[in-house]
């Protein structure tokens, strides 16, 4: 067993789990659709509004606005990071454009719509369920000053004010505050209470989307998260897949948490206040359209006096920096799995190369470079017991003619010459074993930070995150494959040794589509190997000749 085997035997694996995802996701059971006596169109009925908690029913009779469209009219806003349109009829978020983020290269002045009503549906919505009083929701008619609100040059912040009235002296006030060169939304809701009773509702923020019905990435082998996300300080980071909401309703009570809806590269994520214990649900519509949100404990105002509720919506890209001073844990959407604590130094590193460089392909050779540099002597030894194992390659030939189909005394009679040698098989194989959880974190780094996406590195690689449109790199790759190959000792069995010669070929021909950063760092990799084993094979070849 030698280095090489072993390294293509555990990616040969990962590659096949890889695949085994994307086939679930394609092929794979969908979550049933939830029967539903009502019209699917989300926000269209009142079965999309978060549950009544059972502590608010009382013996008055609720009074509830029905669904309508009359009167419902668009808002348009603009600022320098954010395109997006507010519907009067409950003031949703239903359309939302990032603009420094185009669809792709060859279509620079097309956004990435994140937030949208049409197709694969993803809206953000907020609203208030009461106990006694007619409350504003996402299904009510909110009046707005202007039909569009754009932020001027100088201008810092933006405000959209919408407002609704019960026609009995209760006026609310939503109000979304954005920033110049900001993905966050703060959304404000102040209730003035004028009527002649004390006025109580729970306010609420979900985002309602329907499962995709494609894949959203482009390469065909790489396939990240889409769907819901929990964060709480119980649960910590916890992933709602769209087959567990059909499978059930979540209702988990917790403070410091948020709520989001998650792809690859970008999210939407809904932030209650920190201070009071919020509510987080989850409910199965029709259609494949499912709902996360949360509502916050009730808030109780006298009549003649009036109080304000804020929440904040993110809805950007995974830039971990940001994320960090908006909520604890927002930045583990940028999903790097379980090997996260070996990820983020990774991509302290990255970023760290790319601050002196200021381009991702030089930061991605160089981190390659620590990365070797810190498993040097683990490979060094590697190495060193693979050039033992090549030199005694030809007595291990001649063990496998003299026993012949006797398996049992040729594993002895091989394991009496690693003995008499004091060559350890394993020695190849245990140093590679360890670095391993390093290769998968870095493959996570590269495939999930939006950082790379459509990052240029030199000629005609201008997009890292897409794949070489000459394949240039991944003939690279195999190339320094077979090389590598070359410096190892054949098998023994000439079945096994013509299979592996095939290795080269195979991976190759996997990293036709593999992202290019990916590949680029392999390729650097290998290189490295190549020019370390070459040396150290040398070395002890030396050394055995002068013994001689």
């Amino acid at each position: 067993m030698d280095n090489l085997r072993f390294v293509l035997f555990v990616f040969f694996i990962f590659l096949s789990f890889l695949l085994w995802e994307q086939w679930q996701i394609d092929y794979g059971p969908k979550p049933p659709a939830v029967a539903q006596t009502e019209n699917a169109t989300p926000g269209a009925s009142a079965g999309d509004l978060p549950q009544r908690p059972s502590d608010d029913v009382t013996g008055t009779a609720v009074r509830t606005e029905s669904p309508t469209q009359e009167g419902s009219r668009r808002i348009l806003v603009r600022t320098d990071v954010l395109s997006l349109e507010i519907d009067t009829r409950g003031g949703d978020l239903r359309q939302l454009d990032l603009l420094n983020y185009p669809v792709s290269k060859n279509q620079p002045d097309r956004p990435v719509r994140l937030l949208t009503d049409q197709g694969d549906i993803f809206i953000a919505q907020s609203g208030f369920i009461g106990a006694a009083q007619q409350v504003p929701t996402h299904h009510s008619i909110w009046h707005a000053d202007a039909g569009e609100y754009r932020l001027q040059d100088g201008q810092d912040v933006l405000r959209i004010p919408l407002t609704w009235t019960d026609g009995q002296g209760v006026t609310v006030t939503k109000t979304y505050i954005l920033r110049r060169g900001s993905y966050l939304i703060d959304m404000e809701q102040t209730i003035d209470n004028r009527s002649g009773s004390n006025w109580t509702g729970r306010q609420y923020m979900q985002l309602q989307r329907k499962e995709p019905t494609s894949p959203q990435e482009d390469s065909q082998f790489i396939r990240t998260y889409t769907g819901g996300v929990l964060h709480t300080a119980d649960k910590s980071y916890e992933k709602i897949a769209f087959k567990d909401m059909a499978d059930g309703n979540l209702d988990v009570k917790s403070r410091q948490g948020w709520i989001a809806m998650i792809q690859h590269y970008f999210l939407a994520a809904w932030v209650p206040p920190g201070e009071d214990e919020s509510t987080f649900y989850t409910k199965a519509l029709a259609d494949r359209v499912f709902v996360i949100g949360a509502y916050s404990p009730p808030a109780d105002v006298p009549a003649g006096s009036s109080q304000t509720l804020k929440a904040r919506l993110f809805a950007g890209p995974k830039l971990q920096h940001v994320l960090e001073g908006i909520a604890p844990g927002l930045e583990l959407t940028a999903d790097f799995g379980i090997l996260t604590v070996i990820a983020k130094p990774i991509y302290w590193l990255l970023e760290k190369f790319h601050g002196y460089f200021n381009n991702w392909g030089w930061a991605i050779i160089f981190v390659t470079l620590v990365i070797k540099a810190l498993f040097f002597k683990l490979s060094e030894a590697s190495y060193r017991s693979m050039a033992n194992m090549r030199k005694l390659q030809p007595k291990l030939v001649e063990l496998k003619e003299r026993y012949g189909e006797d398996r049992q005394r040729y594993n002895q009679a091989m394991m009496e010459l690693y003995r008499k040698e004091k060559v350890n098989p394993l020695g190849g194989c245990l140093p590679i074993l360890v670095q391993i959880p390093v290769f998968i974190s870095l493959y996570w780094v590269l495939v999930e930070s939006v950082d790379l996406r459509q990052a240029p590195f030199l000629l005609w690689l201008d997009d890292l995150s897409s794949k070489d449109p000459y394949f240039v790199l991944p003939l690279i790759m195999g190339v320094s494959m077979f090389i590598q190959q070359r410096l190892n000792p054949p098998p023994t069995d000439p079945i096994q040794a013509r299979v592996m010669q095939f290795f080269p070929l195979i991976f190759t021909v996997f990293f036709l589509f593999f992202p290019s950063g990916l590949v680029l760092y392999w390729v650097v990799n290998n290189i490295l190997s190549i020019v370390q084993q070459w040396y150290i094979t040398r070395q002890i070849e030396k050394t055995a000749a002068a013994r001689a």
